[in-house]
């Protein structure tokens, strides 16, 4: 992997003098729409943090309920969380439909909450900050049907409706501490509407 942009860099420093936000972990949301490349974002700010762990919200989502995971995160994540314990949720197994493997995420300084809706009105009050990678949704989905090729087309239908509802009834960017954009050379940060915690007067170059 190359190195993190001097913008992450930034960033992650920031992230660190954070307060934590559950038990001992600042826990931060890396949302956006599907296909705006938050998996991406997400690898390239843990690098910055010194390999932070992540947890891809994909993994407790599922084919039954593409947001219903608030309740599944509060008992085998954010409490483990608040007792300092390394959390083990089970993984969802897109292909084969069914729950599998248990993942192992340790209670770091930071940890990553990487995924559509993170930074959810439920989820928020256990959120040191939430990051919101900047990108028209019509334009983001447009690169997750073409990355997944015409094979999930009816998945993306489903989808992207799913997605739509959930934002209009509970958004994420009006509540965002920082907008991160793709540029030509990596990423731009931009204070969002509620940057008090993470906003200086300097934004990362």
């Amino acid at each position: 992997m190359t190195s993190p942009s001097p913008a992450l860099v930034a960033l992650a420093a920031r992230l660190r003098a954070l307060p934590a936000s559950c038990g001992a972990v600042r826990l931060v949301a890396v949302d956006g729409h599907a296909g705006s490349g938050k998996s991406t974002l997400a690898r390239s700010l843990a690098a910055a943090l010194g390999d932070a762990p992540v947890l891809h919200l994909d993994d407790l989502a599922s084919h039954a309920s593409f947001f219903g995971w608030t309740a599944r995160l509060a008992d085998d994540v954010l409490t483990p969380f608040a007792h300092g314990a390394t959390a083990r949720p089970a993984a969802y197994d897109w292909e084969r439909r069914a729950w599998g493997r248990r993942l192992a995420l340790p209670p770091a300084p930071v940890v990553l909450l990487e995924g559509v809706g993170a930074g959810r009105r439920a989820v928020r009050p256990a959120l040191a900050a939430v990051v919101w990678l900047d990108v028209d949704r019509e334009i983001a989905w447009e690169r997750g049907r073409r990355r997944d090729g015409p094979g999930l087309a009816a998945f993306w239908d489903a989808w992207t409706a799913a997605e739509r509802a959930h934002f209009a009834a509970d958004p994420t960017r009006p509540y965002a501490d920082l907008l991160v954009r793709q540029v030509p050379r990596g990423y731009a940060a931009l204070p969002g509407a509620r940057a008090s915690r993470l906003h200086d007067g300097r934004d990362p170059e």
